[in-house]
């Protein structure tokens, strides 16, 4: 349960499934947010808080919510799908050059699949993420072509970055963060 979910072979096969034969609703805006520790992931405090934000400025029929990260890449309504909701991992805990090098590789191969998959399933998309999450996200999206507003935006992470923190980025729960997010869902869904 506490080895990295993404070596596992059941977070490939329910990735092949998602991708080969589920089908995802067309929306007007796809949001992409990093999973929790906490499953569901709905149940955790942060990805309450991220609910709370989008659904007071979007109302549902708007978007859809894609979760990505050490599982994977997975539509919000799938969340309770084994293995989805029966893991325990955390990367940012492990420093293993080589564990982050292979979640980089599976996660960009993982989010290309996803992102050619859904195409033409969403107008616009925006993405909430920090760290090596972003990293793989910003990766697929050049390799697949695909344009994302990605939030928190570069300058404010400079700013909110310090060196003597345990994760020098912060946290997503960040007033500053989310504000900016905010402020991000009401600019996608203006536009």
């Amino acid at each position: 349960m506490y080895d990295p979910p993404f070596y596992r072979s059941e977070f490939e096969e329910a990735y092949r499934y998602i991708i080969d034969e589920y089908e995802i609703a067309p929306r007007e805006i796809g949001i992409f947010i990093p999973c929790a520790l906490r499953k569901p992931y709905s149940s955790s405090p942060s990805h309450k808080l991220f609910h709370k934000i989008i659904d007071s400025v979007l109302t549902p029929d708007r978007y859809h919510i894609t979760i990505f990260g050490t599982c994977g890449t997975v539509p919000a309504e799938l969340e309770l799908m084994y293995p989805y909701a029966n893991y325990h991992y955390m990367l940012g805990k492990n420093q293993d050059p080589r564990v982050r090098k292979d979640f980089h590789r599976i996660e960009v191969y993982r989010l290309c699949g996803y992102l050619e998959k859904t195409r033409n399933t969403y107008k616009k998309r925006i993405a909430y993420c920090i760290g090596p999450f972003r990293k793989a996200l910003i990766e697929a999206a050049e390799k697949t072509g695909t344009e994302f507003m990605l939030l928190p935006s570069d300058p404010m992470i400079d700013r909110m970055y310090d060196i003597d923190c345990p994760f020098p980025e912060g946290s997503l729960s960040m007033d500053e963060y989310i504000e900016e997010f905010r402020q991000g869902l009401v600019r996608c869904g203006e536009l």
